[in-house]
Parts: C-alpha cells; structure tokens; sequence
C-alpha cells in the first residue's frame, strides 16, 4: 500500500495561487500541515479541528471579534484563519495571529466562500494523494486528459457542467467513434436525447457510470466531477473493447479528485480574466483618450466601431443589499451572454448599472435582438424587472464614452415611459431619440437660473400651498397637443372641468397659452421639472 502524503500549507498556497489566497504578512513559512476545512457560524461553538483551515465568513480584519477568532482557533488545533480584508487594515489581527502561533490567510474578495471552501477541500486531496501517483500541473487540462487516457485505459474528454468539451487526449492507438469525432471538432457534445438521458444519470450518481451502448457507438465510462455538492462536470472514456475493469474504475475515481482542481482551477482563472477585462472597460467608459491602450487587452482595435448597451434592475426593485446582490447576478449574466456571442470584449457593473461593450459585425437588430434576449433571460433568473438600453454605433472605441452616454439617456427614458412597465423594457437610442433628448435636455437646463424663474415655478408653488392641479391640467392639455378631450381622457375629467382649470390658471398667472413661446418654455419648465 502507498504512503499518503500529510498535507501542508505550502501546496495549498502553491495550488490555489497568491491571487485567490495569500499569507499575512506575506512569508516563506508555509511548512504547516493542514487537514481540512471549517466554516465558522457565530451561533455555533467552535469545534476543535486539529491542523482544519477556518473560513471566517462575515468577519472583518478590525475589532474585537476578529481577534477573538484567531486566539479560539489558534487553542482549538486549526492551523490557519481565511479573511477577507475588503481594503481594511489588517496589522493588528496579523499580530494577534503572530502571538497566538496561527497562520492568517487572505482570500481574494470576490471568490464566493463556498467556491473557496470547494477548492481549498480539492486542493487538500490532491495533496494527499500517494507520494509517486503524479499529476499535471494544475490548469493544464489537455495534460490531465492524456494522463487519465493511460491510467484508466482508453480516449478521455473531460467537460463542464453544459457538455462544452474543454480538454480531450492525444494518446495513439486509442480508438474513439463518430461521436467524439463530432464533439472535438466543434468542442461541444452533439444533441441527442441518449445524451440527455447519460447525463441525468450522471449527475445523480457519485461513482463511475457505465454506458454499455452509446449514441456514437462504442461505450464508455463516466464519472461526475464534483467539489463538494457543486457539479463542475464530467470526465468520460471510450471503452472500445468493454474491457475496462474494477482498477479502471477506481483510476477514474481517483481522476475525478484531481479533475476537481483544475477545473475550479480554471474557473477562478476565466473569473480573474472577466474582472480584468471589466476594469478596461472601467478605464476606457472613464478615460477615452486611453482607448488605444486599452484596445488590444480586449481584443479589439482602437478604431473598431462599437457601441455600448446598459442593463440596469428596474429603479422600483428592492434597493439596498438585495438590489446590489441582483446587480452583481446580473453583471455576471449580461457577461456571459455577450462573451457567447460577441468574444470576450468586456463587461462591467459601474454604480449599480451593468454596461457591455458590443463590436459592430452585429449591428442594427443583431444588437437589439440579443440585448432584448439577455434582459428576458435575467427577468426570468433573477425574477425582477430589467431595463436595458442601447447606445449609438460609434466609430472607434475612443468615442465608446459618447455610446454609453445615449445608453444612460435611454434608461432615464424607459423609466418615465407611463403605463405598465412590463417585466422588460428596451430600447435603442433611435427608438427614443426625442424622450432621451428631452431628459438630456432636463440634464443640462436644470441648473440654469431663468428655468428657476417665471410661469412654472410660481404655478408650482400655488399648487403645493393650494392644493390645486393647475401643473397637471396644463400638461396633460400640452401633452395632448392642445386637445382638450385628449387631455380630459388622461386626467379621468370632464373636458369642461379642463377648460374651467385652464381658464382660471391664466387668470391668476396672466399668461396665455395661446402664445406659441410662452407655451413653449411653461411646457419645458413643467417637463424638466417632473423628468428623472
């Protein structure tokens, strides 16, 4: 029997990398055994847990919980405390952890807790594996594919949780079928409803499946790849002769332990890529005369045509935590979907509003086609309602700033559109020209000395100290074009009782509606006044 290896901090620190999880201080001495891990919960006592890694879930750097923490696990066994610092100091608790003889880890902000849980715990078996089984290195899955094609005995495709085809072996002699032929060429496993029905039972088993027929032809061996309860995906291998026996199962058993790392592996690296390139676009909606810098880290060309699309969560949504939890699930939707379609170009959520940037190719009805797609998508997984709006194709990415603009302008105006929202609304630019002007115009009059001044402002003031309508009798008469029974249909009165407000409004303000200019500026004062 094979010797197991004791864990140590040190291959932990080296599997994850410093980007998901780092000493502090930053230092050498990783020389520490390490067991396992253990969430900790305030209403639950802290268990002891010889050599455990204590995830402090919701507990800051500063304060007296912090350092309380560190000295119960430091008597407790554990041999290191995981925080997450958010920009906080964190010197005082590193001294506490330095007397109390425990290592203090900081983990990287934006991995959820239970992702870092799920890949500390594979890291850790990894490790433990006897001391000569070796393995690639992590992240190189087309290294892991041959390596389990020889250990198990026969073709490996190894595929995440959506049957997209992410590594497969290069071993000769080693017959595969049309099927695989098929999912290599175009990285996805073909549609079949056989397919379908293997990969429920896949997922609800925890040992290897075996596939006497297969779609393609010959059968095959599978196995679920799991990091805890999360499905990551699934490793599968061609049993061309039915011939692969109880040690290649327990081979393929073992793969799917080392699988489960590099494919949380790879996902904490296309999670660290999607911010960096979320933080371009930061950079290039902020700073355009960086365009040109900026540009080729996104793929693009700085004189490429682009424009920008903004989804935000409709302004009448629960607000406060809630509202940013949905922002940071939509952000991650809206990225998804345009890398799918558009490449990896980025995407990023700046002040609760998830901004796209989409390359021309797919101009005119492709963009709003997809936007209006990916707003119906988010409706239906995050159940709220989604405006989004599309911005004007500009000629390069130096002026994505000016896009991103008339995106603004188009949610401001689908949220003063009347009537039932619906769960979706979307527009380009073009479809709500006159609306975003006037909003852009609000923007711009709104600090102007003379719109503070005259007709609205007094008629506003009467109908507050009053109790009259007067403002909304004479917009909805303007609104209507001067229609008095347009506007009686709006306001639910008769036409009469219009006509007597407006009589009785130019008598106490001496104006007359039938002056085309006075008209005009009592109409944009009411308007800018009452806009978003």
């Amino acid at each position: 029997m094979l010797a197991m290896e004791t864990p140590l901090l040190r291959q932990l620190l080296d599997a994850l990398g410093p980007s998901l999880l780092r000493p502090l201080p930053a230092r050498g001495e990783a020389a520490v055994p390490v067991s396992g891990t253990v969430v900790y919960e305030r209403r639950v006592p802290l268990p002891p847990a010889r050599d455990a890694v204590l995830l402090a879930v919701g507990v800051g750097t500063a304060g007296d919980e912090a350092e309380d923490l560190v000295r119960r696990a430091a008597e407790a066994g554990y041999a290191c405390v995981v925080i997450k610092r958010f920009g906080e100091p964190a010197a005082e608790l590193e001294a506490v952890a330095e007397r109390a003889g425990i290592t203090l880890l900081a983990a990287d902000e934006a991995v959820g807790w239970h992702h870092l849980d799920a890949m500390i715990s594979s890291a850790l078996a990894t490790a433990a594996r006897p001391a000569d089984a070796a393995s690639p290195a992590v992240g190189d899955l087309f290294a892991l594919a041959n390596a389990i094609a020889g250990m198990v005995g026969g073709a490996t495709a190894i595929e995440d949780p959506h049957r997209r085809i992410l590594a497969y072996s290069t071993l000769p002699d080693q017959p595969i079928d049309q099927g695989r032929r098929q999912g290599i060429l175009g990285l996805q496993v073909p549609d079949a409803p056989a397919y379908d029905e293997q990969y429920a039972a896949l997922a609800r088993s925890h040992g290897v499946c075996r596939f006497p027929t297969h779609p393609s032809g010959l059968p095959r061996l599978g196995i679920a790849v799991r990091a805890g309860s999360e499905l990551l995906g699934s490793i599968w291998v061609v049993d061309a002769e039915s011939d692969l026996d109880a040690a290649a199962e327990q081979a393929l058993r073992d793969a799917a332990d080392i699988a489960a790392l590099h494919l949380l592996a790879a996902r904490t690296a296309a999670d660290v890529a999607r911010r960096h390139r979320a933080d371009l676009l930061r950079r290039l909606l902020a700073t355009p005369a960086g365009a040109s810098v900026v540009a080729p880290q996104l793929g693009l060309s700085a004189g490429a045509p682009v424009a920008v699309a903004a989804f935000l969560v409709a302004p009448d949504e629960p607000d406060g935590a809630v509202a940013a939890h949905t922002a940071a699930r939509l952000a991650d939707l809206v990225g998804l979907h345009c890398e799918a379609h558009y490449g990896r170009h980025g995407c990023a959520l700046i002040d609760g509003t998830v901004y796209a940037l989409l390359p021309a190719g797919h101009a005119g009805s492709s963009h709003r086609e997809l936007v209006a797609d990916i707003a119906r998508r988010a409706h239906g997984a995050l159940r709220v309602r989604v405006h989004a709006g599309i911005g004007s194709l500009v000629g390069s990415l130096h002026s994505a700033a000016t896009s991103r603009e008339d995106a603004d302008l188009v949610l401001r105006a689908l949220a003063d559109r009347p009537g039932d929202p619906g769960p979706c609304l979307v527009a380009t630019i073009d479809e709500v020209r006159a609306s975003a002007t006037l909003a852009a115009l609000s923007q711009t009059l709104s600090g102007h000395a003379r719109m503070a001044q005259g007709l609205g402002p007094a008629i506003s003031a009467h109908d507050v100290e009053h109790g009259t309508t007067y403002v909304g009798t004479i917009r909805a008469y303007l609104d209507a074009n001067s229609d008095i029974p347009a506007a009686s249909a709006r306001l639910g009165v008769h036409p009469n009782t219009v006509r007597y407000r407006l009589s009785r409004a130019e008598e106490i303000f001496g104006f007359d509606l039938a002056d085309p200019d006075e008209r005009l500026v009592l109409w944009l004062q009411l308007r800018l006044r009452a806009a978003p």
